[in-house]
């Protein structure tokens, strides 16, 4: 309660009267002090409270609020609160009270420092702004002295500065006479000593005012002198023009220096023109002198290095003087320059044409590209020079034409490594076989063409993918990325070489002759194997690296893969016809001429198997071993229990002669013959030449239908006694126990020396069979 009656008036006092005195004024400057602190740290009243913002702050009982009142706040207390609650709300004041003494010391001390050096620096500046003060003082007087000395001088001096003025001027004018005087001496000094372009600075700068004061006698001498050195200036710089000496730097300002004397233009540009066609025609000449016979011609990237820093070089040079030249020329002058340039240029594209076409030899294009590459980049300057003259245009249309002819260079040498690999597997067929050493079979050539030929491919690829490259100048044309890459790559090499490998193993199977040529027949199984190989995966994973490489464009039409594939199989099925057709004439002959020269009318009775029947089993295992390297076997009927053991005889040919020959007239024969044709109507027809599949199971069809056809065919052109009919019957029994196997179906063996037999036996006077037990024995014996 002492404390609270410390804070605030006694309770006598009423509740209008302010406090007063030292115990009044206490709490107000603790309450100013308190804000302050407030003020300097940031805090608002409710965070140095350590509360929320949210009482009234007019409320007079608020001991933080800014009009707190503390009668008002002690007579609710006491009116509010028991004994017990004012005791603790004195105890609990007491404490704020001590808290707050206590921060508040702790604040002081902690800002002792602060407070210090604050008073320090404001004693220093105070006594730093007194001698500032007075050195402003002493500024201001010194200043006022010297505007007052200033005004004195200028006062004094006023009448002097004019005269000097004038005399300045007249000093000037006096010089400028001087030059105009001393203007001829100077220009013959300079004509002496070569320095063209002072003597005709020295006239230009003189000009003007000569041409405005010619009327003055003094002036009009100055002027006629200086006419008179400077015709004799431009006629030293039209001689020295004229002898061609100098560079075009030295032209170019001999021309400058003549147009500033006031020289024709035209005359002049044609002269220019003139002098820069006499050099650019030399460079021309040193070029054309590398293509010589005599001399080796260098290599391209060197001629074209030489060209580009020369010709086109030069021609640069040429180009950009004139333009600077002769400006005022407009679109007259343009197209004089563009039609000089046009015309040179032409000639500069002949020789590098020429050169490039020696190009012949030898796969690699990189030092092709590398040349083009530097031919085109040097033109793009003169190109953006003389746009009218189409230079760049012609340039590219160059590096076009050639990259179409290494294209067809690239086609050219893949066709000849085609044939190339066709010699070596001519070669590897026809060497003889070293005793105890075989050659490469047909699967190894095979694998040793299709890998060559796809390795010529891949580096074909390789060598035209340098005309693509980033790095190269042109590979941003639209013909390189567009039409190059799709017709010239794909259509042009890739395709092209496909189809025209396939003509050329198409080529083989027109070959003259009964043997089929020269051609082995081993090549055209292998061509169609190599056919196949292409149709079923190679066109189809050389055309996707194709397009992987090139980026194939859409917008051109490109040749399927599918119609690739088609004509590859289509080419495969002809040479595996060819070759059945082939080998089928080989054995074709043997049998034919085997019948064709026995006499089988006095034939001895059979006792063993005919040498040319065992060979036709040996050359028909051989052949069937040769396919069987590059084809499956493919799919054959059931065969019988008794393929192998089953005897030929006369059959019902013999038998019906026998039965019906009694009761028939001599025209029996006839009639026989009649019903064997009728029997032949209700059999199976054998198509001899029937589709070749891809496998060795139908190509040995073929080859044996061929053969025992033309077997066929012999026999009903001839006459048989009875031994012959025998020996027949012998041969076929023995064909029949070996070639079945080697079918499709065994009933086609069967059915056709049924029908061998049964055309002997009717060509046979005396039709007397061999016994089977017989026959069979002599074919074991065999």
């Amino acid at each position: 309660m002492a404390a609270a009656a410390a804070a605030g008036p006694s309770p006598g006092s009423g509740p209008g009267d302010s406090p007063e005195g030292p115990e009044g004024e206490a709490p107000e400057r603790r309450r100013k002090a308190h804000g302050m602190l407030k003020l300097y740290y940031g805090l608002s009243e409710g965070e140095a409270a350590g509360r929320p913002a949210g009482p009234d702050p007019l409320d007079p009982t608020d001991l933080n609020g800014a009009h707190f009142d503390p009668e008002v706040y002690l007579d609710k207390l006491r009116r509010e609160c028991p004994l017990a609650q004012l005791m603790d709300s004195e105890t609990d004041m007491v404490r704020q009270i001590r808290a707050l003494d206590s921060d508040m010391q702790t604040l002081v001390y902690e800002n002792y420092n602060k407070f210090i050096s604050a008073t320090d620096t404001i004693r220093k500046m105070k006594n730093d702004f007194r001698k500032m003060e007075d050195e402003m003082d002493r500024l201001a007087t010194n200043m006022a002295v010297i505007t007052d000395f200033s005004a004195r001088i200028s006062a004094t001096l006023q009448d002097r500065h004019e005269r000097i003025t004038k005399l300045a001027g007249v000093h000037a004018l006096l010089r400028k006479l001087q030059f105009l005087f001393e203007l001829p001496s100077r220009l013959t000094k300079c004509v002496e000593l070569g320095a063209y372009g002072q003597a005709v600075r020295y006239q230009g700068r003189a000009q003007a005012v000569l041409q405005q004061y010619q009327h003055l006698p003094s002036f009009r001498a100055i002027q006629d002198d200086c006419q008179v050195i400077t015709a004799r200036l431009a006629q030293q710089l039209r001689q020295r023009f004229r002898e061609g000496g100098s560079g075009a730097p030295e032209q170019a300002e001999c021309v400058e220096l003549l147009l500033a004397l006031g020289e024709p233009a035209e005359e002049l540009c044609e002269e220019f023109l003139a002098h820069a066609r006499g050099r650019l025609e030399e460079e021309l000449r040193s070029l054309e002198a590398e293509l010589g016979p005599s001399p080796p011609a260098p290599d391209v990237l060197e001629f074209t290095d030489h060209g580009g820093s020369g010709f086109v070089g030069g021609l640069c040079q040429v180009a950009a003087a004139y333009q600077e030249l002769f400006a005022a020329q407009g679109p007259a002058g343009a197209e004089r320059l563009a039609a000089f340039a046009r015309e040179l240029g032409s000639r500069y594209f002949a020789l590098v044409e020429r050169r490039l076409a020696q190009e012949q030899g030898g796969g690699d294009n990189s030092l092709l590209v590398r040349a083009l590459d530097r031919f085109h980049r040097r033109l793009r300057a003169p190109g953006a020079l003389l746009a009218a003259a189409g230079l760049a245009e012609a340039a590219t249309e160059i590096v076009e034409r050639v990259a179409r002819e290494r294209l067809g260079h690239h086609l050219q040498g893949l066709r000849a490594a085609f044939l190339g690999c066709l010699t070596d597997v001519r070669q590897a067929l026809a060497a003889p076989r070293v005793a105890g050493k075989e050659g490469p079979g047909l699967a190894e050539l095979l694998a040793n063409v299709a890998s060559s030929i796809l390795s010529h491919i891949k580096a074909s690829l390789a060598a035209v993918h340098l005309f693509t490259a980033k790095e190269v100048s042109f590979s941003n044309k639209p013909y390189f990325r567009g039409e190059f890459c799709s017709q010239g790559v794909r259509e042009g090499l890739i395709v092209g070489f496909i189809r025209s490998m396939c003509q050329t193993a198409q080529s083989f199977c027109d070959s003259p002759g009964e043997k089929g040529g020269a051609t082995p027949p081993a090549l055209l199984l292998l061509l169609s194997r190599l056919c196949l190989d292409y149709e079923t995966a190679t066109i189809s994973y050389i055309l996707t690296l194709t397009d992987e490489q090139f980026l194939v464009q859409d917008q051109f039409p490109v040749t399927p893969v599918s119609t690739l594939c088609a004509e590859a199989r289509e080419t495969a099925r002809r040479l595996l016809t060819h070759y059945v057709k082939v080998q089928g004439l080989v054995i074709s002959q043997m049998l034919r001429k085997s019948v064709e020269t026995r006499d089988w009318l006095s034939t001895l009775e059979p006792r063993n198997v005919r040498a040319v029947m065992k060979r036709v089993v040996e050359d028909t295992t051989a052949i069937d071993v040769q396919v069987g390297l590059l084809y499956e076997e493919g799919v054959r009927k059931a065969q019988s229990s008794d393929s192998s053991k089953r005897t030929f005889s006369v059959y019902s040919s013999s038998r019906q002669q026998g039965r019906y020959a009694p009761s028939y007239t001599p025209s029996a024969p006839m009639d026989t013959n009649l019903l064997s044709n009728i029997q032949k109507l209700f059999s199976e027809r054998i198509d001899v030449f029937s589709p070749v599949e891809f496998n060795k199971v139908s190509v040995l069809t073929g080859i044996i239908k061929i053969s025992l056809k033309t077997l066929l065919e012999c026999v009903r052109l001839r006459t048989f006694g009875r031994f012959g009919l025998q020996q027949v019957q012998v041969d076929c029994h023995f064909l029949q126990l070996y070639l079945w196997r080697f079918v499709a179906d065994e009933e086609l063996v069967h059915l056709l020396l049924d029908e061998v037999v049964a055309s002997a036996a009717l060509r046979c006077p005396d039709p007397v069979p061999m016994e089977p037990s017989v026959v069979e024995v002599i074919c074991e014996r065999g």
